[in-house]
């Protein structure tokens, strides 16, 4: 099943020549990372671990503690479960950039209907997933929400104001480091 998901992320690279992770297992408990990558434009890549895959999304602002604010979230291919891990630099080609890890850990999925649990790959196809996030930056539940925007399918993330919600605090701006190495895009080049 991997490898049929990960055939869209494997045609638009050359992996021998980006460096970039083309497999990977899965964990005990289900992993998220945030990447924050600068290519063109400057994003961050929200990562969730579902069906063996890492299914995400390009986050322009990055994401928000503060639940007011809605982010646009751009649906990408789904990628392999190693590029939780990726941190360095993309050579020109499809995502050309510095890729660091942002945030990552693990995280439970929330997402009820009629107060029974959904299973993620239902709540995707569903469009709505509530997901309690363990990472370094980023705690708490998060909403992910299906929508049409001008025609094509967009998705919003949104903090769910819980103990984890920080109006104040503004982790996109105050630190850009990755959990993994300590470094910046910056470094990373």
């Amino acid at each position: 099943m991997a490898e049929d998901g990960l055939g869209t992320y494997r045609r638009k690279r050359d992996l021998r020549r980006s460096g970039e992770p083309s497999g990977g297992e899965p964990g005990d408990r289900p992993r998220f990372v945030v990447q924050r990558h600068d290519a063109s434009s400057l994003h961050y890549d929200f990562r969730l671990e579902v069906d063996g895959v890492l299914k995400s999304w390009a986050v322009p602002k990055g994401p928000s503690l503060d639940p007011r604010d809605k982010r646009l979230a751009t649906p990408t291919e789904d990628h392999p479960l190693d590029y939780a891990d990726f941190e360095g630099e993309i050579p020109e080609g499809y995502g050309a950039g510095t890729v660091s890890v942002w945030d990552t850990g693990t995280y439970r999925n929330d997402t009820e209907r009629d107060g029974e649990p959904v299973p993620m790959a239902d709540a995707l196809a569903a469009g709505h997933v509530k997901v309690r996030l363990h990472g370094t930056k980023l705690h708490g539940d998060f909403a992910l929400t299906r929508t049409d925007f001008r025609g094509k399918e967009q998705w919003l993330l949104v903090k769910v104001d819980d103990d984890g919600a920080d109006r104040r605090r503004n982790p996109v701006s105050t630190q850009p480091e990755s959990v993994r190495s300590g470094r910046t895009n910056d470094e990373l080049r």
